[in-house]
C-alpha cells in the first residue's frame, strides 16, 4: 500500500508540475501527514511561484526556501484548565495559650483593635489572649505544615491576613457566622484566615499566611508593639510558643 501511495502521488502532480521542476518521491515510509503537507506545499508551489523561478537554472536552495514558506504545520496547544480549587476542612478546635520568642503574651488592645506582644508584670496575667486554634485537613497531606485558623477565646474575633496599601497585614476580624469557617475553598477570599503552622521544636511554631506565602506573624523587638506580618529576613520573631490548654 505504501508503494501504491508514493506511485498515486507521483502520478497525480508530476503533469501539473511548472516545468522545469520534477517530482522525486523518497522511498522512506510516509504518513498521511506527511502526505498531507506535500500535498498543500505543491500546490502552492504550483499556484503561486513566479515563472522566473521555475526553470531549468532553479536550484536545491530555491525548492528548499519555497517548500518552508509555504508549508505549514498546524500545532494544536490543549487549553490548560486551572486546577481546581482544594478544600480546607476543618477537623478540630482548642484553646491555646501563646508566648513570643521572648515570653511575652498577647495582650488586646480595644481601641485599635491589635495584638501587642507584652510581659506582664505579677497581677497583670488577666490581660493575657487565649486563642482558639481551629485546625484544618492539608489538602496536600505530605507537607509539615499544617492550615489552621486562630479566634480570640470568648470572642468572634479572627486573625485575618490580607493587603493594605499593597503590603499583607495583620487584622483582628469579627466572624458573625462561625459556621463559613467549617469548610474553606482555596479560591475563597476566606483563605485569608488560614496560617500554616510549621512545628519547629517542641511547643514552638511559626504561622505563616495561607494566602501569602513567606509572611509570618511576628512580634518587634520592642515590648508593648503591635503584632504584624513580616517576611523572613525581616528583623523580628518569628517563633511563637503554642501551648494547648486542657
Amino acid at each position: 500500500m505504501e508503494s501504491m501511495m508514493k506511485c498515486n502521488i507521483s502520478q497525480m502532480w508530476s503533469p501539473k508540475l511548472p516545468k522545469g521542476l520534477d517530482l522525486e518521491i523518497s522511498h522512506h515510509p510516509m504518513t498521511m501527514k506527511h502526505v498531507a503537507n506535500l500535498i498543500i506545499a505543491l500546490e502552492r508551489l504550483r499556484a503561486g511561484t513566479p515563472e522566473s523561478v521555475l526553470s531549468t537554472e532553479f536550484s536545491d536552495e530555491n525548492l528548499l526556501d519555497i517548500m518552508l514558506e509555504s508549508l505549514v504545520e498546524e500545532y494544536i496547544v490543549p487549553e490548560l484548565g486551572s486546577a481546581a480549587p482544594v478544600q480546607y476542612s476543618r477537623t478540630g478546635e482548642y484553646p491555646c495559650s501563646v508566648t513570643d520568642g521572648q515570653k511575652r503574651s498577647l495582650v488586646l488592645v480595644q481601641n485599635s483593635m491589635e495584638l501587642h506582644a507584652v510581659m506582664l508584670q505579677a497581677g497583670s496575667e488577666n490581660r493575657k489572649v487565649y486563642l482558639n486554634m481551629a485546625t484544618y485537613v492539608h489538602p496536600s497531606p505530605s507537607t509539615e505544615a499544617r492550615p489552621v485558623a486562630l479566634g480570640i477565646k470568648d470572642t468572634n474575633l479572627y486573625l485575618s491576613c490580607h493587603k493594605k496599601d499593597d503590603v499583607p497585614t495583620l487584622h483582628l476580624e469579627a466572624v458573625e457566622d462561625k459556621s463559613s469557617l467549617q469548610r474553606i475553598s482555596s479560591d475563597s477570599d476566606l483563605v485569608r484566615f488560614l496560617f500554616y503552622k510549621r512545628d519547629t521544636g517542641l511547643n514552638i511554631s511559626t504561622l505563616m499566611s495561607a494566602r501569602f506565602p513567606d509572611w509570618y506573624i511576628s512580634t518587634a523587638e520592642q515590648d508593648n508593639k503591635p503584632v504584624e506580618m513580616c517576611m523572613e529576613s525581616a528583623n523580628r520573631y518569628r517563633t511563637i510558643n503554642i501551648q494547648r490548654q486542657s
